[in-house]
């Protein structure tokens, strides 16, 4: 699915004291200008109200996930001039909270070997102004990290063991996110994950190529997600093309569908299954 802008001014507040987190969030602010992350302290309220919407309200799938949803339905009828399928919405709505929740545990392990817990009580999401407002419950990190003396931090032992903890760690803010959506869109347990997948693995590749780093992101997304690390559907799935004059193009084949064809049947994604090999070096070289 094509990345959606979130807001043209997204901005960053000062992180609390010892935030093990807060340069890998600065970093993405100065890269990406349609997602802020404001850190909160544990004795300080996340923002909610107009606007705001909290992971954990998501997760439970009532009042707050029909609004969040109906924001997406507009804009499908505004932009498109098409009512969208009920299930295509929440595919969408799905994808625009997950492709940041992603960002917000798996850029400070791909910068700086931190894995923040966020659980869906400590996440509020603001879609129009592209602000994101966070409460860190403890990190993981290498024993040779400064921050391991920082409070709460835990020391892992390796590297396989920190992604251990990327995967955990995504799977245990999502997996409540899934159980509010998933009624909505006519899809079974493997299906979500397969979004859940491409979503950490597209959100980070596409902000590792911003930060110049985009072969690194690509090799660290597949030792993260080699293919067999249930719940997680499939793996990185990276592969290369050849350009017309022999430049090496990076793809992949999406494990799920974000059913935007059901919208304009001939526009896909570059990394859709339904795209060939031809449209994508096309589109990639264009």
């Amino acid at each position: 699915m094509t990345v959606t802008v979130l807001g043209a001014s997204a901005r960053v507040t000062p992180a609390p004291d010892g935030s093990p987190v807060a340069e890998a969030y600065a970093r993405l602010a100065e890269v990406y200008g349609g997602l802020g992350v404001a850190e909160r302290a544990a004795h300080e309220p996340l923002p909610r109200g107009v606007g705001w919407v909290g992971a954990d309200e998501l997760a439970a799938g009532g009042p707050a996930l029909d609004a969040f949803l109906a924001w997406d339905n507009a804009q499908v009828l505004k932009d498109y001039g098409h009512q969208a399928r009920p299930d295509v919405v929440a595919s969408f709505g799905l994808h625009r909270y997950a492709w940041p929740a992603c960002l917000l545990i798996t850029l400070p392990w791909f910068l700086h070997r931190r894995v923040p817990s966020l659980p869906v009580s400590g996440v509020t999401f603001h879609r129009t102004l592209g602000r994101v407002a966070v409460r860190v419950d403890g990190f993981a990190c290498l024993p040779d990290d400064p921050g391991a003396a920082l409070p709460g931090a835990r020391v892992v032992p390796d590297g396989e063991a920190l992604r251990d903890e990327v995967r955990a760690a995504v799977a245990r803010h999502l997996g409540p996110v899934l159980e509010g959506f998933g009624p909505r869109m006519r899809r079974g347990r493997r299906a979500l994950w397969g979004m859940v997948t491409d979503e950490v693995v597209e959100s980070l590749w596409y902000i590792g190529t911003l930060l110049g780093e985009e072969r690194r992101a690509m090799a660290e997304l597949e030792a993260l997600l080699p293919g067999s690390t249930a719940p997680y559907t499939g793996g990185a799935g990276f592969r290369t093309l050849a350009g017309p004059d022999g430049t090496e193009l990076p793809t992949r084949d999406r494990a799920s569908c974000c059913f935007f064809y059901t919208i304009r049947p001939d526009d896909t994604c570059v990394t859709c299954p339904r795209t060939c090999d031809a449209d994508r070096v096309a589109r990639l070289t264009a």
